[in-house]
């Protein structure tokens, strides 16, 4: 029998998000074994050994709910960046830090500013509130801020940055993102989202952390996803002036980052050492990777974080599901308007020779 739901016109045309394929889906389908992922920007080492530990001994008490707040990871993470745990937000991760702010601000005829290029959920977070999602053509596969600014008008409500940006790697200098906010009328929302910011070695990058003082209307995203690994556990957090996150908290959902995801997270952010190793090794790997590609004859763009856009001859779904074959999984990135283009999670040092292996195989070069 036919769903006879009725379903907003505005729903029905949203694209879903789609993720990175899962190891074992693609073992399952194809028959493989010994499949290497390099599709979903993780941290090939997985979680601090401590959160590991964390999350273990919390295990007896999982009938219990979580604490609504997150009271002890937020004074955690206020204490590490040095910031007052009254700006501080979680989320299930910090996209939904952005579909949050979406549902609070954003309503039909109003937009959201956002380069092209950028992270998917932008689009689907905004579409999904019924607002429109203005796209801002990038400037040498970086956002272009300048335009951006240019770009808010009296409809605006949000402007989402991805600094550095997913999927192409790039970042814009912590100068560029001031003037930005100078440029941005105070009544719209600006997000910095820096799920990456820690893999960054440039002089002049910066969080814009430090601005927030001056600008109420920032809200500044991090996450335990990438660098700590506990992609998994689904924890995000955001930094805002105090009444701003007053108003995120009206359409958050209770409990919405669980227990065990807030004791690994405090355990993960007292690791240092552990994201400092991982950093160490992503920027080795990182020259490896780009070095052989440069060999081969590929062209990619230069990252400052744990993935690498490249760039294929030819439409970048065949290569992908050519790659699917020889058990290595990357993602290719049409959604993100990049048709020729896949993203390459970096890896340690057998994984990325398996890709160049397999890259060199369904590219005629081997």
């Amino acid at each position: 029998m036919a769903l006879r739901i009725r379903v907003p016109a505005h729903i029905r045309s949203l694209t879903p998000y789609v993720p990175g394929k899962p190891v074992q889906e693609v073992e399952r389908e194809l028959g493989l074994t010994d499949t290497v992922k390099l599709a979903s920007n993780e941290n090939p080492f997985g979680p601090s050994p401590k959160a590991l530990e964390a999350a273990r001994n919390h295990l007896p008490s999982l009938h219990f709910y979580p604490e609504g707040g997150g009271f002890y990871l937020c004074q955690a993470l206020g204490r590490h960046f040095g910031i007052g745990q009254d700006r501080v937000i979680l989320g299930n991760g910090s996209v939904e830090l952005i579909e949050i702010a979406a549902r609070a601000l954003l309503e039909p005829g109003a937009n959201a500013v956002m380069s092209a290029g950028a992270f998917a959920m932008y689009r689907i977070a905004t579409l999904a509130a019924n607002a429109e999602a203005r796209e801002v053509p990038m400037a040498g596969r970086t956002h272009d801020l300048s335009a951006m600014a240019r770009a808010v008008d009296a409809s605006t409500r949000m402007v989402l940055v991805a600094n550095p940006n997913n999927p192409t790697g790039t970042y814009n200098p912590l100068s560029e993102v001031a003037r930005l906010l100078e440029e941005v009328p105070s009544d719209v929302l600006v997000i910095l989202d820096e799920a990456y910011k820690e893999f960054v070695d440039r002089r002049d990058y910066g969080t814009a952390q430090g601005l927030l003082e001056r600008h109420p209307n920032l809200l500044v995203l991090g996450t335990f996803s990438k660098v700590y690994g506990l992609a998994g556990l689904r924890v995000g957090y955001g930094f805002g002036h105090p009444d701003l996150l007053a108003l995120l908290h009206k359409v958050r959902s209770p409990f919405n980052t669980s227990s065990i995801a807030q004791v690994a997270a405090i355990a993960a952010l007292g690791d240092q050492s552990f994201v400092k190793n991982y950093v160490a090794f992503n920027r080795v790997e990182m020259a490896y990777l780009c070095g052989r590609l440069a060999e081969m004859g590929f062209a990619f763009t230069p990252s400052v974080t744990n993935f690498v856009l490249v760039d294929l001859p030819g439409p970048a779904e065949d290569f992908y599901q050519k790659l699917l074959r020889e058990g290595v999984i990357v993602r290719p990135m049409a959604m993100s308007g990049f048709p020729g283009s896949i993203r390459v999670t970096l890896h340690r040092r057998e994984g990325n020779d398996r890709f160049l292996k397999a890259l060199a195989k369904v590219c005629g070069k081997s």
